[in-house]
């Protein structure tokens, strides 16, 4: 009996793509990328923390960026899970005058009281974990945690919103996708430091760039670089990987990001 044409595909474009990601994810990675600040520290709190605001802050020029991540971590100086469990009022001078982009620092002070409201039960994968439902763990846990999150800012101003996504809004949670993808997968550039989540079921961190690069191979049809649109690429890549589909990321944002486009092979 012959195999369907969508499993021939499938197998098509992994034997083009496999190659692909395995060159862009190797250790070189990591020195440009935002995940090379968790990299930078040995305790698990300590990168689980700074891997956070590393993706919450991951948008504009990369070395702009990246500046700020180790100016943030010079404020807490070089310790913020210490920082952020004793922070108080009398700190504040120590983040004032932080800004990247809109993000500011009233927005930093309402996400470390909000950490250190949340993290006073454990480490933030035992805060995500609470709020997991096994029949659709990273949706369900993206929710939890970004409401319970936001729920947690004092006063919870509105533009909080902005920096916090939620599947709900229909969000494609790029940036807490990308976070996932750091914490649970293995290998030389993403950390592997939690277990509540099986690689198998993280979302592809989707955005304008791997979208287009994804489209230009017809793994996604959808023109919106929604939630949707990420179900429907993550669904693509799991015909090609079930095990592991986010690794597919590698190929997406690094042709994407060396200037190099994506094409169907015939």
């Amino acid at each position: 009996m012959n195999r369907p044409t969508l499993d021939a595909e499938a197998r098509q474009l992994k034997s083009y793509l496999d190659p692909i990601a395995a060159r862009f994810e190797t250790a070189s990675f990591i020195k440009d990328d935002p995940i090379s600040i968790p990299h930078a520290f040995d305790d698990p709190r300590d990168q689980e923390i700074m891997a956070l605001f590393a993706a919450l802050l991951a948008w504009g020029r990369r070395d702009i960026m990246l500046r700020k991540l180790e100016e943030l971590c010079e404020r807490m100086a070089f310790k913020p899970a210490s920082f952020i469990h004793g922070y108080k009022a009398m700190d504040r001078s120590r983040i004032e005058g932080f800004v990247h982009r809109t993000f500011n620092d009233a927005d930093l002070e309402g996400l470390i009281l909000a950490l250190q409201s949340t993290l006073a039960g454990g480490s933030i994968e035992t805060f995500f974990k609470s709020g997991v439902d096994a029949s659709d763990p990273v949706k369900s846990g993206l929710e939890a945690f970004s409401s319970s999150l936001l729920d947690a800012v004092p006063g919870r101003p509105r533009r909080m919103n902005r920096h916090v996504a939620r599947p709900s809004s229909g969000s494609a949670c790029k940036r807490l996708n990308m976070y996932l993808r750091w914490m649970v997968r293995s290998g030389p550039v993403d950390l592997g430091l939690w277990t509540c989540v099986d690689p198998s079921h993280l979302m592809l961190p989707l955005d304008v760039h791997s979208g287009t690069q994804a489209r230009h191979i017809n793994l996604l049809s959808r023109k919106a670089n929604d939630w949707r649109s990420v179900e429907e690429l993550t669904l693509a890549c799991r015909s090609m990987d079930p095990i592991d589909p986010c690794r597919y990321d590698f190929a997406f944002f690094g042709t994407g990001s060396a200037g190099e486009t994506l094409c169907r092979p015939d």
